[in-house]
Formats: structure tokens, sequence, C-alpha cells
């Protein structure tokens, strides 16, 4: 039978039960402050005993109703006016700013050190420029590849300049892949 619980007990299973029921986001470090429980109990009552799991947030875009309305009828013509081949002959494009300081991910990229000042020498600093230079790039992609990509090294893409350095680039590739008969949505 074993020692008896004395953290683990049902009236904690309830408090952290009530707990999560009344709030929508509450944090494992309140229960342990609120309970004077360790962490690792904690963790056990919400997965173990509550059957909970952490998630993050996603990012998702804000539609409003009349927006969803249009995405489901767009959807539905595209479904009843093209054919399967049809679809296939579209070409996707998408233009991205990137700037010379990269992308950094504080979740991934950990230093394991014994203190602040090795973790320091380790490469511990990540070092970004108030403003870093940036270029901006288009890509296109259809069923069978993508297209050559075009970097904008200076300025701004205004209509003008994606006339001129877009447009011949999209027409040649989607000429090469498909003959005449392609299409190539609008982006934005």
């Amino acid at each position: 039978m074993g020692r008896p619980r004395t953290v683990r007990t049902a009236a904690n299973i309830q408090k952290v039960k009530q707990r999560h029921d009344r709030l929508r986001i509450f944090s494992c470090r309140k229960i342990v402050r609120d309970l004077r429980i360790s962490r690792r109990s904690a963790q056990r009552i919400l997965k173990d005993d509550l059957k909970l799991k952490s998630y993050k947030k996603k990012n998702q875009p804000k539609n409003s109703e009349a927006q969803k309305a249009k995405r489901f009828k767009f959807a539905n013509w595209i479904r009843t006016n093209f054919r399967k081949e049809d679809t296939l002959r579209f070409l996707f494009s998408d233009e991205k700013m990137f700037d010379i300081d990269g992308v950094h991910n504080s979740q991934n990229e950990r230093i394991w050190a014994p203190s602040r000042a090795d973790a320091d020498v380790k490469g511990g600093i990540r070092q970004v420029q108030k403003f870093p230079k940036k270029v901006m790039v288009w890509l296109g992609a259809c069923s069978k590849w993508v297209s050559p990509l075009v970097i904008f090294e200076n300025g701004t893409v205004d209509h003008e300049r994606y006339i001129q350095e877009v447009l011949p680039v999209a027409l040649k590739f989607g000429n090469d892949m498909f003959g005449d008969n392609w299409t190539f949505p609008q982006d934005g």
C-alpha cells in the first residue's frame, strides 16, 4: 500500500481543478506559491491526476465574420469552377523581408554553463544592430517546381518595381512550366 500521500491529496487536486475551471489561463508557478507545494508535485497533479497538457498560444489571423464568409464563398467558387488539373496550374508567390541579424528563437537557443559570465564567454550574448540592413526576397511556387528568387537589395517594393522586376520572372517561369494555360493569383 505504501506511504500515505501528503501533497498530492484529494484536497489539493480539488483546489487545482477548481482553479482550472474558474480561470481560463493560470500559471503552475502560482499554484506552487498558493498551495505551498513543489513545482514537480503541481506538475504531477496537472498532468497525471487531471490529465491536462500545457500548450503554447498559436498566432492566427483575426478575421471578421464577413471575411470568413468571403473566404468560404471563394473556396466554393474555386471548387465548382476549376477542375483539379486547373488548380495544379496555379503559380503562388510571396515576398519576405530579411535582415542580416537573422532569426533568433530564445526557446531553442540555450547555453548551458555554471554562471552567466561563463555563458557570455561561450556565446550567450546575441548582438543585434539598431537599424540592420534588410533585403526583400520574392519567390513563386507551383505544383511542379519553385521559381527563381528575385532579390530586392535596396528600397521598398512599390507597384512599378513589382511590374518591372517580378512579373517578367513570374511570366517566364509560368510559361516554361505550363505553357499558355496557367493562373497567377494576386498575392495580398
